[in-house]
């Protein structure tokens, strides 16, 4: 997938990855289930945490960034790094002539990432960043909804990751909860829907944000709150957090004149179509009333 969207064909060989923290292993598990790519080596300024990736990986361990960019056998570079330095280690990658996927947000800063996005362009490279949960079932559907129209006109959509951390969470690490490397509850817990949200409402015109630090000794916010304005004329909120204890799940809902869905965790949790979703038989009335049962929350328009 290109940074349109768009789906980009693209046979991959080899592949190798930058850091070998904890994300990394769930890029390694990825590639060892592609039939037509294989992981080939690791590199990590920690030395010795990228001989212990490679020997339990089979993988080779390359002493540095550039040696591992040199090497004539690797086609893609999977950028498992703290989030401010992925446009430095991408752009880099891509200079080298490597295609690029990126664990998410593309970096900390617009700035950044857009260096990174030119970089790419330049080089004729393919980027990708890590936006999995376009993949969960409920989302697959919530956008096939959409785009068939069984909502109708979109008005409302809200976006909701209320997670809980720990102090020894942001602890655990010296580039957690940090403005250069971390970016805060917002650019790093909450990115993912803020990606949903976009993805099923399209261009965002307007943002009004609020942003705090209630519960945790850190640089940047661990709660933020924001309203928008999509293109389309719809309106949406967002809230991230990581001082919601003890955490809940990740939620979209969207609401058109036709209907409602809502997305937890990937799943749909509720939906209601047509009269349900308005003041008819079934629906809200004009007072708020009872909305749709159990059983409306499993009907659906016709496929």
């Amino acid at each position: 997938m290109n940074d349109t969207g768009a789906r980009v064909p693209l046979r991959l060989r080899v592949r190798l990855i930058v850091g070998a923290g904890i994300i990394a292993a769930v890029h390694a598990d990825a590639i060892a289930l592609l039939p037509d790519a294989r992981l080939v080596a690791v590199t990590d300024v920690a030395a010795d945490a990228a001989r212990d990736f490679a020997a339990a990986r089979g993988c080779a361990a390359e002493s540095s960034l550039d040696a591992l960019l040199a090497r004539p056998d690797v086609d893609v570079v999977c950028v498992c790094v703290p989030s401010g330095l992925h446009a430095e280690v991408g752009v880099r990658a891509a200079r080298s002539g490597k295609h690029l996927v990126v664990e998410k947000p593309l970096d900390v800063t617009l700035a950044a990432a857009d260096r990174l996005i030119e970089a790419a362009r330049a080089a004729g490279v393919t980027l990708t960043v890590i936006s999995q949960h376009r993949f969960d079932p409920g989302l697959i559907e919530l956008k096939r909804l959409i785009g068939v129209g069984a909502l109708g006109r979109l008005l409302l959509a809200e976006a909701s990751t209320k997670w809980y951390r720990t102090q020894g969470y942001y602890d655990s690490a010296a580039w957690r909860g940090t403005s250069a490397m971390d970016g805060g509850s917002l650019m790093n817990q909450g990115v993912h829907y803020v990606d949903l949200l976009r993805w099923c409402m399209g261009p965002v015109t307007e943002v009004t944000a609020v942003c705090a630090t209630q519960a945790h000794q850190v640089e940047v916010e661990d709660t933020a709150l924001a309203i928008v304005r999509f293109g389309s004329g719809a309106v949406g909120t967002i809230v991230s957090s990581t001082a919601a204890f003890p955490g809940f799940p990740q939620r979209l809902e969207v609401t058109g004149t036709d209907g409602t869905v809502i997305v937890e965790d990937g799943r749909i949790v509720r939906r209601a179509f047509g009269a349900q979703a308005g003041t008819g038989p079934g629906g809200a009335g004009p007072e708020g009333g009872a909305g749709p049962g159990p059983a409306g929350a499993d009907d659906g328009p016709p496929r």
